[in-house]
Formats: structure tokens, C-alpha cells, sequence
């Protein structure tokens, strides 16, 4: 008989607690699906880390991890990946370079975008979305 509750608590790099309470027929499907959220909340590599193992990257590649370390389930829009880019990297980065890199990303099928009049905003596409567009653009 499958378990009836699953509690999972996780500490993110700040010292926050998150506690994540399912109650119900707790599947291992459902169970992946809360292990994909502490996964977002306390799963990312740290951005320097990971540019250190693999020394001197790309832009966009800069651009790619620190999207996904600070939304990684949210929508943002070019102008707040660029006040997070200049304040981690550290270097100035123009609004139109951004603007093009995340258009790049959203055609690589990495983020996905919406546009609203005259708003774009992009959002982090999870990894089974990721697999099935790279999937149709091989067909």
C-alpha cells in the first residue's frame, strides 16, 4: 500500500527553510514532481563553481546559468536578467545583447516566451519540455 503522506524540508544557500507537505497517494510519479521542486529551491550549482570547472565560457552560457540559478520557475524579462547579470558577473552587459541572447535561448528551446503587446517575457522550460522540443526539431 503506497504511502499516505511525504514531507520534505530543504535549506536553500541563505539559511530559509522550505517544508513541502504532500498528503494523499503519494506515487513515485508525485513523488518525482516534489523532488523537482527542491531540486529548483536547493539543486543549482553555485554560477562561480560551475565557471570554474570549466574556466573561461561564453556570454550566453553565463547568461544560461545564471537564469536558471535565480528563475529557475518564474517569468522575467530582459531587464531584470540584466540587473542579475551585471550584479554577478560584474561586467556591464547592454539590454539589446541580453535581448538577443534570450532569444537565442527561447530558439534552442532552453526558455520559453511570451509576448504581450509590447512585453516579452521568458521563463526556464523544464527538462521534459527541453527533450520533446529538441525532439520535433529533429523530425
Amino acid at each position: 500500500m503506497p504511502a499516505r503522506k511525504m514531507r520534505v524540508e530543504v535549506y536553500d544557500e541563505d539559511g530559509n527553510r522550505y517544508a513541502i507537505t504532500f498528503d494523499g497517494r503519494v506515487t513515485i510519479d508525485k513523488a518525482r514532481r516534489v523532488f523537482d521542486i527542491v531540486e529548483l529551491l536547493g539543486g543549482m550549482p553555485s554560477v562561480e563553481s560551475e565557471w570554474e570547472r570549466r574556466g573561461e565560457i561564453s556570454k550566453i552560457d553565463k547568461l544560461r546559468f545564471i537564469i536558471e540559478k535565480n528563475f529557475p520557475a518564474v517569468w522575467f524579462n530582459a531587464k531584470d536578467a540584466q540587473v542579475v547579470y551585471e550584479r554577478e558577473i560584474k561586467e556591464p552587459m547592454s539590454l539589446s545583447s541580453i535581448s538577443t541572447y534570450l532569444s537565442r535561448l527561447a530558439n534552442r528551446g532552453i526558455l520559453t516566451r511570451s509576448r504581450n503587446s509590447n512585453k516579452v517575457q521568458y521563463r526556464v522550460m523544464s527538462e521534459n519540455l527541453q527533450k520533446m522540443f529538441n525532439l520535433k526539431n529533429f523530425k
